[in-house]
């Protein structure tokens, strides 16, 4: 009977260095990047503070995955290019999320795909502010020192859609379902917030409740910041 766990023999050297190929490697991953992320993670607290923001109804006693771990995982997920919640039934058992999320290979899975869904239409109207605030606060500590002018880019773009999500639109200009969410940068070029929008073209009343809330929040951190706002005329 052949063994198909047996090493691949034969296989030349490269550089002095022995090749051996089997087929026993146990349990394998493609996403190594995670770990670097999960470094970060511990060092921003993204996932803790976001956590922080959302109440949890379970009984604690009966929670196996935590609101901060879960939170780490869809972040993780989509940062390795798995868009869509249902991958987590599949990487829940991937030794290289397990180690991102502070667990072994061999300890308990992470989150199901249900539990992810659960997680992610849990937070209300209120919970979604508190966190969109606590980004800003991760945005406003990424500064050594307070500026005393920042301008903030106000545009929007296409972002194509390949299912039945909701707040999908048809847009005859890309010819395409799909969002068209208002992004903000600073005038260097980073992040500052984002709004997930139907693919119609924004107008000026849309954005400015959104506007006001973004210079509210940012202001709590820094009062005497001088704030400028730049953008397309609809806006």
């Amino acid at each position: 009977m052949n063994d198909p766990t047996l090493p691949l023999e034969g296989l030349s050297p490269v550089n002095g260095k022995a090749i051996v190929a089997r087929f026993d490697g146990g349990s394998l991953s493609s996403d190594s990047g995670l770990i670097a992320l999960a470094e970060v993670d511990k060092r921003l607290r993204v996932a803790a503070t976001l956590a922080a923001c959302i109440d949890d109804p379970r009984r604690p006693d009966m929670i196996s995955h935590r609101l901060d771990e879960m939170i780490g995982f869809r972040m993780g997920m989509i940062a390795a290019g798995y868009e869509d919640a249902n991958d987590a039934s599949r990487l829940r058992t991937d030794p290289l999320f397990k180690m991102a999320g502070g667990r072994l290979p061999c300890d308990e899975d992470l989150a199901s795909q249900s539990t992810i869904c659960r997680l992610e239409n849990l937070p209300d109207r209120r919970m979604l502010l508190a966190m969109g605030h606590a980004m800003i606060g991760l945005y406003c500590r990424s500064f050594r020192t307070v500026p005393s002018q920042i301008v903030l880019d106000i545009d929007d773009t296409f972002d194509t859609v390949h299912g039945e999500q909701q707040l999908r639109l048809f847009n005859a200009h890309h010819d395409e379902y799909g969002f068209q969410p208002i992004v903000v940068f600073d005038d260097e070029g980073r992040f500052v917030a984002a709004v997930l929008r139907p693919a119609k073209r924004p107008r000026g009343r849309e954005i400015r409740a959104h506007l006001r809330r973004l210079v509210r929040s940012i202001r709590r951190h820094w009062p005497h910041t001088r704030i400028l706002i730049r953008g397309d005329s609809h806006y």
